[in-house]
């Protein structure tokens, strides 16, 4: 276990490492820009981390099982599959208008932190259990007739793959809509695919309110 300055040490570390990338502007970014953003001495440095690459994916690892426990808990807290899937998008892209956690994945999608060893991997890792936990939604629509028309496993992957979309083009800036008009697009879009129906039977063809 590590002693409690050591652990605010490792934070301090981590967090210098978020905002040099983020002001890097695509630039290399050395474990030495890091500890000295962070104001501590090289050594600290390797008192936590074998490499750069080694803090970048821990970096990538933490986020990404933040996401993944923040999706779970979303869908947990919904009423119904459907609800559910709504919920998934409005949290993720509601993610692109927090500034400070746009500025952490921002740092973790610039080309410097991309380029990391394993990185590759490790966004696909969060990609699957994201798909996964999709997947769990759309089989529970499916079995109650709330998403008659789901077909979970295919389903669930182009759903986070325009999710993934979606949160890309918020992130950038590139979208033409607020991240909560994009939301409630993508969701309307999603629930005609699914088959979602309204309270009085009818397809739902406009579910751009809450």
């Amino acid at each position: 276990m590590q002693a409690p300055g050591q652990a605010v040490e490792r934070v301090r570390i981590i967090d210098a490492a978020y905002r040099c990338l983020a002001a890097a502007d695509g630039a290399p970014v050395t474990t030495g820009d890091i500890v000295a953003a962070a104001g501590l001495p090289d050594e600290a440095f390797g008192r936590h981390f074998e490499s750069r690459d080694a803090l970048l994916l821990t970096m990538f690892r933490r986020d990404g099982a933040l996401v993944t426990a923040e999706m779970r808990s979303w869908a947990a807290s919904a009423a119904s599959p459907p609800e559910a899937l709504r919920a998934l998008v409005d949290g993720m892209l509601r993610i692109t208008a927090d500034v400070r956690r746009r500025r952490r994945a921002l740092a973790l999608t610039s080309e410097e932190a991309t380029r990391a060893r394993g990185c590759a991997e490790e966004r696909a890792r969060a990609a699957a259990e994201q798909e996964a936990l999709i997947a769990e939604i759309l089989a529970a629509g499916l079995a109650d007739g709330s998403l008659p028309w789901a077909d979970p496993e295919p389903d669930a992957r182009s759903a986070r793959a325009a999710l993934g979309r979606a949160f890309e083009h918020q992130l950038a800036g590139t979208a033409r809509e607020s991240a909560s008009a994009g939301a409630a697009q993508l969701t309307a879009f999603l629930f005609r695919a699914l088959g979602v129906r309204s309270a009085n039977g009818r397809p739902m063809t406009n579910v751009m309110g809450g």
